[in-house]
């Protein structure tokens, strides 16, 4: 039983959880349940717990010492940069991958979707290292891996059987990568992604960096393959900087992702890759922010904290009234719980969701005048919640 809780800046309350949901919703200074375990919310403000839907644990850099960016600004260079560099790094995969996830759990992300790069160079190595943070804390976060194609599925012999045997290893979904640009070949690409899902009954997580007409060509083949197999509801697109254009083109890709129920991911950039959030929202189209790479060889850029990332969505969409920067925190919590589960109900522009009875167990608990001031102060005095209890407080696990 947590007490004296403000939903979303609300009225204050008790909450009642069990494992897996919200039980009881009562008045402040209500009766202490039987045999509850009391927690004391001090008048918190109480959100669904964070959805870090994109990030790359196995890349990231948190608490080791600053490295600037050495690579050239296009993609192909940044990527063979990483490659270059990434095993003269002062700690392990497998230790790196585990203190950014601790960090992301003690400033409140319950949920994460993390991709781990499998290709030529370093075999099953990064995805070995994702795979033994996930289980070091199994029981402080649901944490799903990507088994992805950096590189591409076709460049370098070998990686369509490293990615089937990420699979068979513990990944959850499979992965791809701008079909025109990288493979060269969004064809061959496509298909090899989509025949690995029905083959291991996973779902599917493209990263689409290609912009404009490119992008939405490429986006057209995804949504014909999802259409075609019966794969609707198991598809999410990361990025998508195609959708950034307001166009007519971009506006009925965007109504496709709803019918088609494609998810959408966004690490809320700025410049020409800004969604039309509240558009994709409005649209029914399920969408949740991420970290990305974190103090790595792509950018110096990331902390750790999605209240951090929030605020740059609120930023970059240009949130200035009340109500939007509560739907930028609701993007960041229930969003991204709605990637993950398809189940979960849509977000609504302006809605406050992810604490009625029957919802999960997740949550944190933030020391803030109101929700919006939370985004724009993004104070460090939190609570986190998993599965019903307290797993990290003001910066420490628990």
């Amino acid at each position: 039983m947590i007490t004296n809780i403000r939903p979303w800046g609300g009225p204050p309350c008790d909450v009642v959880l069990d494992e897996q949901s919200v039980v009881e919703i009562a008045a402040g200074g209500s009766a202490p349940t039987s045999d509850a375990t009391i927690v004391d919310g001090a008048g918190r403000v109480a959100v669904p717990s964070f959805s870090d839907v994109h990030t790359h644990l196995d890349s990231n850099r948190l608490g080791l010492p600053f490295r600037p960016c050495t690579g050239a600004p296009d993609l192909m260079s940044r990527i063979m940069d990483d490659r270059a560099n990434w095993r003269s790094a002062e700690a392990s995969v497998a230790d790196r991958a585990t203190y950014a996830l601790q960090r992301a759990i003690t400033f409140g992300a319950t949920r994460v979707r993390s991709h781990a790069q499998v290709d030529a160079d370093s075999g099953l190595a990064k995805l070995e290292g994702v795979l033994a943070a996930r289980e070091t804390h199994r029981d402080r976060a649901a944490v799903e891996v990507v088994a992805f194609p950096q590189v591409g599925l076709h460049r370098e012999a070998g990686v369509v059987a490293l990615t089937a045997e990420a699979l068979r290893l513990g990944a959850d979904l499979v992965g791809g990568i701008d079909p025109c640009s990288i493979d060269r070949d969004p064809v061959r690409h496509l298909d090899t992604v989509f025949d690995l899902a029905e083959r291991f009954g996973c779902g599917v997580d493209i990263h689409l960096h290609e912009p404009g007409a490119l992008g939405l060509f490429s986006l057209s083949l995804i949504t014909e393959r999802t259409r075609v197999l019966g794969l609707a509801g198991s598809v999410t697109v990361s990025h998508a900087f195609c959708l950034a254009e307001a166009s007519t083109e971009a506006f009925r890709a965007i109504d496709e992702l709803a019918e088609l129920d494609i998810a959408l991911t966004t690490i809320a950039p700025g410049g020409h890759g800004s969604l039309p959030v509240r558009r994709i929202v409005d649209a029914g189209v399920r969408i949740g922010l991420g970290m990305d790479g974190q103090r790595d060889y792509w950018s110096p850029y990331g902390n750790g904290d999605m209240l951090d990332r929030t605020w740059q969505l609120a930023f970059t969409q240009g949130y200035t009234f009340e109500p939007d920067l509560d739907s930028a925190l609701a993007v960041a919590t229930w969003g991204g719980h709605t990637v993950l589960d398809r189940a979960a109900s849509r977000l609504v522009h302006g809605e406050r969701p992810g604490l009625r009875v029957g919802d999960p167990a997740e949550l944190v608990l933030i020391d803030a005048e109101s929700a919006a001031a939370a985004v724009l102060d993004r104070p460090t005095d939190r609570i986190v919640v998993h599965h019903g209890r307290v797993v990290a407080e003001n910066g420490e696990l628990r």
